[in-house]
């Protein structure tokens, strides 16, 4: 079972995302809170394993509240749930430590496969916003990764990565290969292309391979 909090100052949306939630098998929502305070004082004692967060709230925003929470349960995996399509913004919540990004109108099925993905290691994104993404490092990514020393194995994995197979289990079912094998191989990638994640690591394979 997943457990998931909800953090939206809007009760209609907030109650439509409890339903949908709890609606659906292994998933089970385990709290709703209206302002960032409500959820840093309450969610590292429910321990979820998956938050879906708005930026926008009463008081500190959905990015710090993002920030504070990870830094009391790393493990957490926080999903930012939003109207907004501002490139800024994106950052910043990615950076706060957010693994995932979808806008409000997602789907009710691109919400809850979010949230499977996510737990699974996955960062999922709204198309829209993947695309915007790779676009802003486009003019500050130069360096292709085949002058970096990646290994053929390496190259698979991010084209995989590209093609939207996000989790180390299902790179390791496409490859043969196990889980860990594919975290050594990430973060040999990491390393290699001198960046922090997966969304970074993508992007600059795109944008090297000419497909960004």
């Amino acid at each position: 079972m997943i457990t998931v909090a909800i953090v939206e100052d809007n009760e209609t949306v907030r109650r439509t995302l409890q339903e949908l939630v709890n609606g659906a098998p292994d998933l089970q929502c385990v709290g709703l809170f209206a302002t960032a305070k409500e959820a840093i004082d309450e969610i590292p004692k429910l321990r979820p394993n998956v938050t879906l967060m708005d930026i926008h709230l009463p008081g500190e925003s959905g990015i710090t509240c993002t920030a504070k929470l990870k830094a009391r349960l790393p493990e957490l995996q926080v999903i930012i749930l939003t109207v907004y399509k501002d490139i800024e913004l994106i950052f910043q919540a990615l950076k706060a430590g957010a693994s995932g990004y979808l806008l409000k109108r997602a789907p009710s099925k691109e919400v809850l496969q979010a949230i499977t993905e996510v737990h699974a290691g996955g960062a999922p994104m709204t198309r829209e916003i993947a695309r915007l993404v790779v676009q802003s490092f486009q003019s500050s990514l130069g360096a292709g990764v085949q002058e970096q020393g990646l290994s053929a194995r390496e190259l698979q994995i991010l084209d995989l990565l590209s093609n939207g197979i996000t989790t180390n289990k299902q790179i390791a079912a496409r490859l043969g290969i196990s889980p860990e094998t594919v975290r050594t191989h990430l973060g040999h990638i990491y390393e290699k292309l001198h960046v922090q994640g997966r969304t970074e690591a993508v992007t600059k394979y795109l944008k090297s391979s000419g497909h960004a």
